[in-house]
């Protein structure tokens, strides 16, 4: 997209932000006074990749593992290809604008396949990257594993060797224990302690159906250790585990950096999947302290549900952190002004703001400025580390220098890879290989100036409604919204102009009050038009439709 079209989109929001306004739309209750800006970095020739794991010296980076492939496929033996794998470690310079990458065949056998692994459970201390876990093809074993392995990476002597062309072997070790079994969870250090959050153990080749070709077990847990480091392998002790299996039962989470109201250091658990007995994300989020763990289930995290790039801001003068979410999937997203539910979780551009007050609490803001496409989704958030930050990684606003100055440009980063996709829902309809690991880099800044982020608006419908389907006309398939003003069980069928229904959308299932989205794939049926009505009790609402092939 070029990037004219990108500002009229971004002033297209802003108007349409200005029709949905709660009375907190100036963000007096947790005021952000800045406005928040991408800008493209490009770098030539450089490859995209999605679910990785970084370290940073110097100002380059250092990216391991990850898939070089889009979204998953739904068939088994079509997803998570080995040639898919992120085979090579790169060493990125974003400031002089290039790459170099190197093999990493000269790892040994249990190093290599680890290291080209997706959704990694990562941490940097000081120059040492920790890298956990991870899930992938084993050529050693022959079958798709999480790797159950703790390794670790110099990483200034890793950038230094592949920017030379030398081996980098001696810079990485390696150790092995069934509690580093985890892929799809977090790893975070508060004071001396590791926190490998929530995750799972997952073994065999995926199936959306839950067939028999896997073994899944979350771990439910939070797992904490310290590491020693210095001698020829890493060591674990002190370990402890903390199990919940209601709200740590995640995966696919952000873990963000956090303040804690009583101004201790932590983090944050925000949103993650899926819930026991239904495959929908998790919306309130979770704190986490040296003191333990804090569920928040009276906030809802609408606009981000899945890992995706996110910084979090500290304003010591209001005594508030402000969390920035960047695309990826979300359960809900902001269309011509009015709050959508849509079950499948699809792929959105909303950048959206979770902040707490002084008085500890969370609420969820849309910013003026989204995403220039569908991306974000298991792409990562590379922080300025010159920048002032907290030992978790939040940044400090009241030590930064010209913070208070308006027009100046606080350069907060760069967001890196992940999967772009065309479409919101590529994984329902089948379309997974339309997406693709994402080569983008973009520069996020702040400036100081009037904030306009719009405070969510999750306000019940007041009655039943049943809305225009959309597209339409549409080929093969579309999305029917209804509205219910309280929970109900809903009836949605199909029918031809003669009134015959020729397809149930939903038979009396229980549908929360809300906006829903439901799909409806036409696939067999003719062109023509059709008939779709709600039924609820003694409501009853029909519309048309048109298929047109």
């Amino acid at each position: 997209m070029h990037m004219n079209s990108f500002v009229v989109r971004i002033m297209v929001i802003m108007l349409a932000l200005t029709g949905f306004a709660s009375p907190e739309a100036s963000g007096q209750d947790h005021p952000f006074d800045f406005n928040l800006a991408l800008k493209p970095v490009e770098i030539p020739e450089l490859p995209g990749v999605h679910s990785y794991a970084y370290g940073q010296h110097d100002g380059k980076w250092l990216i391991i593992g990850g898939r070089i492939d889009g979204l998953h496929a739904r068939r088994p033996f079509e997803s998570f290809p080995a040639s898919h794998n992120n085979t090579s470690i790169f060493v990125i310079d974003i400031a002089n604008r290039k790459f170099k990458s190197a093999s990493l065949e000269s790892l040994s056998t249990g190093m290599r396949e680890q290291l080209q692994s997706t959704n990694l459970n990562f941490h940097q201390q000081a120059d040492t990257l920790y890298i956990i876990g991870g899930y992938a093809y084993s050529d050693s074993l022959d079958l798709y594993v999480t790797f159950p392995n703790l390794t670790t990476v110099l990483v200034p002597e890793v950038i230094e060797a592949i920017e030379e062309g030398r081996d980098f072997a001696d810079h990485i070790k390696q150790t092995s224990n069934d509690i580093f079994a985890v892929t799809g969870g977090q790893l975070g250090r508060i004071g001396d302690t590791f926190y490998l959050v929530g995750g799972h153990r997952f073994d065999g080749r995926y199936n959306p159906a839950n067939g028999p070709s896997f073994t899944q077990t979350y771990t439910n847990s939070i797992r904490k250790f310290r590491i020693h480091n210095t001698g020829d392998v890493p060591v674990y002790l002190d370990y402890a585990e903390i199990t919940d299996t209601v709200h740590l039962h995640r995966r696919d989470f952000n873990l963000v950096p956090n303040i804690l109201p009583d101004g201790s250091d932590g983090y944050l658990i925000s949103s993650g999947v899926f819930q026991q007995g239904v495959d929908l994300p998790f919306l309130h989020p979770v704190e986490i302290g040296s003191a333990g763990y804090n569920p928040i289930p009276d906030v809802n995290q609408y606009l981000s549900n899945y890992h995706s790039p996110k910084l979090a801001l500290y304003d010591g003068q209001q005594d508030a952190v402000h969390m920035l979410f960047f695309g990826g999937l979300a359960q809900y997203y902001y269309s011509e002004g009015e709050l959508v539910r849509d079950d499948l979780v699809p792929f959105v551009r909303t950048i959206s703001r979770l902040s707490r007050n002084s008085n500890g609490i969370y609420a969820e803001y849309v910013l003026p400025v989204e995403m220039p496409a569908l991306k974000g989704t298991s792409a990562e958030f590379i922080p300025n580390k010159m920048l002032p930050s907290s030992p978790t990684g939040v940044f400090l606003l009241d030590d930064i220098p010209g913070n208070d100055i308006p027009g100046d440009d606080i350069v907060l980063g760069h967001i890196f890879g992940g999967i772009e996709s065309p479409t919101l829902n590529p994984f329902a309809n089948s379309l997974t290989t339309t997406t693709y690991a994402d080569p983008s880099i973009f520069e996020i800044s702040l400036q100081r100036g009037q904030g306009t982020s719009i405070r969510v608006n999750d306000e019940i419908p007041a009655e039943f409604r049943l809305l225009q389907n959309f597209p339409n006309p549409f080929n093969p398939s579309t999305g029917i919204v209804v509205e219910l003003p309280y929970p109900a069980p809903v009836h949605i069928g199909v029918f031809d102009i003669t009134g015959r229904r020729i397809r149930v959308i939903t038979d009396g299932r229980m549908m929360d009050a809300g906006r829903h989205i439901l799909h409806f794939d036409a696939s067999g049926l003719s062109s023509g038009i059709y008939l779709y009505s709600l039924t609820s009790g003694s409501i009853h609402i029909t519309k048309k439709m048109a298929l047109i092939r």
